[in-house]
């Protein structure tokens, strides 16, 4: 594992998909089902399920995993925390394909879904990480999704598809410049509960 910046490293994320209907045992196994992982390594356990791999490999499977689960017009909530360049992670458990290609990206690009988002941005071991957030923040209001403030995170609404797009663009584009990022994210579409 490269211990520089850059797109080259190991990238992961561990989610737990809650699905708010009797059949989410169908609704969940279905979704991890319907998903290519190819190009990640992946461990579901009585917990959450983690994907190790490269940045946009590891996007690709967690966005498209969501998707599947919400198109189902079911409530769906994901929660999870993505990262990159942890000190304590080892090289192990995972697979670095040298292909760039989004395996899901065409089956789920098209797919229309409204949700809304809760994410918070840690930009580790620098003393300017409010810089680092409020740059990223400001840049989210031009990825095609309503962003608002709330307590301990940012919030944003729109097409899920444009949601973990402006996620994805946000923790790249910090991670470039500060070796260890976190992201952490709540997801929920179809949701009885009225926005607030």
């Amino acid at each position: 594992m490269a211990t520089e910046c850059g797109t080259e490293r190991i990238a992961g994320c561990q989610f737990n998909l809650s699905v708010m209907s009797d059949d989410f045992v169908d609704v969940i196994l279905g979704s991890l089902d319907a998903v290519d992982m190819s190009k990640v390594w992946r461990d579901t356990d009585d917990v959450t399920t983690c994907v190790r791999g490269r940045v946009e490999h590891v996007f690709d499977v967690v966005k498209a995993v969501y998707l599947h689960a919400a198109k189902t017009g079911k409530h769906v909530e994901m929660s999870g925390t993505f990262s990159i360049g942890c000190p304590g992670d080892s090289s192990g458990d995972t697979y670095m394909d040298a292909s760039a290609e989004r395996m899901n990206e065409p089956a789920v690009a098209d797919i229309q879904q409204k949700a809304g988002c809760k994410f918070a941005l840690y930009p580790m071991n620098t003393t300017s990480y409010m810089d680092v957030i409020y740059e990223q923040i400001d840049l989210s209001k031009a990825r095609g999704v309503e962003v608002s403030p709330s307590h301990y995170s940012t919030r944003l609404d729109g097409e899920v598809n444009d949601i973990f797009n402006a996620i994805e663009e946000a923790f790249t584009k910090v991670q470039e410049v500060v070796s260890h990022t976190t992201t952490t994210f709540t997801i929920s579409a179809n949701s009885p509960s009225s926005k607030k």
